[in-house]
C-alpha cells in the first residue's frame, strides 16, 4: 500500500529550485498553448486576405494538420533528447524554435505579394513550430513535476493544465479587442500580426527565464541514462505503459473535440444564439472548466490517480451525452449556458491530473519520451473527427452522433484507468 504520510505531513517551504521549475512549467505551458491556438483564432478573420477567397475551410485545415503532425514528431525527437541531456536545456531549445517560427509567421507577406506562397509558407512554419511545441511540453512539464513535492504534484499538474483554457480565452479576447479597434482592412493588413508578435515575445521571455532560473531536477540527474529511450517506450519494457496512456489520453482528446469545437459549430448551426452569445457562453464554460481542472488535479492526490480516472470515465460517459443533448433541448439562454458549462466540467476538467499521472507512469530515464509521445500521439485519431463524425451524424442524427462519441470517450478514459496501476502519488518520483 502507498504510504500516505507525505500527503498529510506538515507543510514546509518549497525549495527555490522547485518554485522556479514549477513557475516555468505553469507559465511555459501558457506560452505553449497560446502559440498552439494562435492560428485558429487570429488568422480566421484575415483568412480571405491571406490565402485568397477560395477554399478557406480547406486552407485553414492545412494549417491545423501541419501543427498536428508536428507535435507528435516533436515529442519523438525532443523526448529522448530531454531524457539524455536534460529537461532544462531541451526546453530552452524548444522555446527558441517556438519564438522564431511564431515571429516569422508575423512577418509573412500577404496573398497579394506571394499568392499561394503565403499559405505554403505559413503551413511550413506551423509544421516546424509544431515540432518545437511538442518538444516544449515534452521537457518542461516533466521537469516541473520532478521538482514538485508529492503532496503538491496533483495541484501543480492542475495549474499547468488549466493554462490551456486561459490561453485560448486570452487570444479570443485579444482578437476581439483588435477587431473592435481596427477596421477590416487594417486587421487584414497588419492587425492579425500583433498576436503572433506577442506570442513570439512570450516565448523569448520564457527562454530568458529558463536560462537564468531553472535547473534540472535531482531525479533526472541521479537516473541511469538510456541509449534509446524512444525504443524503450515503443517496443521495450515501457510499451505497455505507453499504450495504456494512449487509450486514456485518446478518450480525453475525444472529449475535448466534441465538447469544444464540435459544440461551438453545432450551436452556430442551431441558430438560436447569435455569435456574441455563443462566444460569451463558451467563455463562461472555459473559465469554469479551468477552475475545475485545477481542483481535479489536487483531488487526485487524495483519491489516487487511477481511481480518479476510473470515476471520471464513468461520470463522463453517463453525464456528458446528457449535458450535450440538454444544450439543444432546453429553452432560454440561461439553460443553454448551464448545460454548456456542465458539459465542460464533465469532459475537459479530466485533464487536471494528467501532468502528474503521466510522469508517475514512466521512470526518469524515459520520462520525457513517455510523457511526450503518450500525450501527443493520442491527439491524432480524435482530431480526425471531421472525417468520421459527418457519416455518423447521417446515420444517427446530428446531436445523437456526438452523444455517442462522448460515451465512447468516457469508456476510453475508463479503460485507460482500469488497465493502469495506481501510481505512487505520495512519494518522490523514482
Amino acid at each position: 500500500m502507498p504510504n500516505n504520510r507525505s500527503a498529510t505531513a506538515p507543510r514546509t517551504a518549497m525549495p527555490s529550485g522547485a518554485r522556479r521549475a514549477v513557475r516555468g512549467g505553469i507559465f511555459g505551458n501558457y506560452v505553449d498553448q497560446f502559440d498552439i491556438f494562435l492560428p485558429v483564432i487570429a488568422l480566421a478573420p484575415a483568412a480571405a486576405h491571406l490565402f485568397g477567397p477560395e477554399n478557406l475551410a480547406s486552407n485553414a485545415g492545412l494549417i491545423f494538420v501541419a501543427t498536428l503532425l508536428g507535435r507528435p514528431l516533436g515529442a519523438a525527437i525532443f523526448g529522448p533528447i530531454a531524457d539524455r541531456i536534460g529537461r532544462a536545456a531541451t526546453t530552452q531549445v524548444a522555446l527558441v524554435g517556438i519564438a522564431v517560427t511564431t515571429l516569422l509567421i508575423a512577418l509573412v507577406p500577404g496573398h497579394t505579394v506571394l499568392g499561394s506562397g503565403t499559405l505554403l509558407t505559413i503551413v511550413a512554419l506551423r509544421f516546424v513550430g509544431g515540432i518545437f511545441l511538442g518538444g516544449e511540453y515534452t521537457s518542461a512539464i516533466p521537469l516541473a513535476m520532478e521538482w514538485s513535492e508529492p503532496r503538491r504534484r496533483g495541484l501543480v499538474s492542475g495549474l499547468i493544465m488549466w493554462m490551456s483554457p486561459w490561453a485560448n480565452a486570452s487570444i479570443a479576447a485579444l482578437v476581439f479587442v483588435l477587431l473592435s479597434a481596427l477596421n477590416a482592412e487594417q486587421y487584414d493588413a497588419w492587425g492579425w500580426r500583433l498576436p503572433f508578435l506577442l506570442g513570439s515575445l512570450l516565448a523569448f521571455g520564457m527562454l530568458i527565464y529558463y536560462r537564468a532560473r531553472v535547473a534540472d531536477s535531482p531525479s533526472w540527474k541521479q537516473s541511469t541514462k538510456r541509449a534509446n529511450p524512444l525504443k524503450d517506450i515503443l517496443v521495450g519494457g515501457q510499451r505497455r505503459a505507453l499504450w495504456q496512456v494512449f487509450v486514456l489520453m485518446s478518450g480525453l482528446w475525444l472529449f475535448t473535440y466534441m465538447a469544444i469545437p464540435t459544440l461551438t459549430s453545432e450551436l452556430a448551426l442551431d441558430g438560436r444564439l447569435d455569435a456574441k452569445t455563443i462566444s460569451f457562453t463558451m467563455l463562461c464554460a472555459t473559465a469554469t472548466s479551468a477552475v475545475f481542472m485545477a481542483a481535479c488535479g489536487h483531488l487526485s492526490t487524495f483519491t489516487g490517480r487511477r481511481v480518479f480516472f476510473i470515476g471520471f470515465g464513468v461520470l463522463g460517459a453517463a453525464l456528458a451525452p446528457l449535458a450535450f443533448l440538454g444544450v439543444f433541448s432546453t429553452e432560454g439562454t440561461t439553460g443553454v449556458v448551464l448545460f454548456v458549462v456542465s458539459l465542460q466540467i464533465v469532459t475537459v476538467s479530466g485533464y487536471g491530473p494528467v501532468g502528474a499521472y503521466l510522469v508517475e507512469r514512466f521512470p526518469a530515464a524515459v520520462r520525457s519520451s513517455g510523457y511526450g509521445v503518450g500525450y501527443s500521439l493520442s491527439i491524432v485519431l480524435p482530431s480526425l473527427y471531421p472525417y468520421y463524425l459527418p457519416p455518423l451524424q447521417d446515420l444517427l442524427g446530428r446531436h445523437q452522433a456526438v452523444a455517442v462519441l462522448l460515451v465512447l470517450a468516457g469508456i476510453l478514459v475508463l479503460i485507460g484507468g482500469l488497465t493502469g496501476p495506481e501510481t505512487n502519488r505520495t512519494r518522490p518520483l523514482p
